[in-house]
């Protein structure tokens, strides 16, 4: 049965449509698959993550074998198939690059608050695109209440936990699909168990730039990097300049 607070909706994995936030500044929209194809639409890039069992992910006339702890970003039209389940997040008006990884580890590469580490799984191309991260909350966590700018989906993946906002509580089990809308207060906590989460955030505030990136970085001329003579070149451009 789906479940909603103030800050977070929570659904089992159900093969439909379950948050369709299309109408947003960042078009998004929230699947789950559970044992039945999801056909999922043209003019979108699409993030997954497979939960239980093996599915074929089929694209641009390849297929793919993918199996319980795998993910995926796939641009433009694309079906899944087989016995399983998971969920996908959908990113409308946006183009990204074809991924596939995993599977997850158990624990996160980067910190994050209260002890909690996190991995950025598929990482935006530029910065401000989408990014899909595995989140780890160690048993005995009592994460500190907070708010995110934009909306997130996503589906618990591992271990046990509850999530709280300011009004509820509510238990959380491995294939529980997830939103938590924009500025809602909430926070994931453990006792003895940890938790595993996957987060799909619709942007970003960091990643690469055409200013700073790796390749441009250590790409040396004359001894001074490419990055830093493009911003000396910028630093000493005038108005009229910029024009010509």
């Amino acid at each position: 049965m789906d479940q909603q607070t103030d800050a977070v909706s929570l659904f089992a994995a159900q093969t439909r449509p379950l948050c369709d936030l299309s109408d947003s500044s960042f078009p998004s929209v929230l699947y789950g698959w559970d044992d039945e194809s999801l056909s999922l639409g043209s003019d979108a890039t699409h993030y997954g993550f497979v939960q239980r069992g093996s599915v074929s992910l089929k694209w641009g006339g390849h297929e793919f074998r993918l199996t319980a702890g795998m993910y995926f970003g796939v641009p433009g039209e694309c079906r899944i198939e087989g016995s399983g389940s998971g969920f996908v997040a959908s990113r409308i008006g946006y183009r990204g690059l074809f991924q596939l990884g995993g599977p997850i580890e158990s624990t996160g590469r980067l910190r994050y608050i209260d002890g909690c580490s996190d991995t950025l799984l598929i990482g935006p191309a530029v910065k401000g695109d989408p990014c899909l991260n595995l989140l780890h909350i160690p048993p005995h966590t009592q994460q500190t209440a907070h708010t995110h700018p934009t909306v997130r989906f996503g589906m618990i993946v591992g271990g046990q936990g509850v999530c709280r906002s300011p009004n509820q509580a509510w238990a959380l089990q491995p294939g529980m699909i997830f939103s938590i809308r924009p500025e809602g207060i909430h926070s994931f906590n453990t006792t003895h168990d940890p938790l595993l989460v996957i987060a799909w955030h619709p942007d970003s505030d960091c990643g690469p730039t055409h200013g700073d990136h790796p390749m441009i970085n250590r790409t040396v001329i004359d001894g001074v990097s490419a990055a830093q003579r493009q911003r000396n070149r910028e630093a000493f451009c005038t108005p009229a300049d910029a024009r010509s």
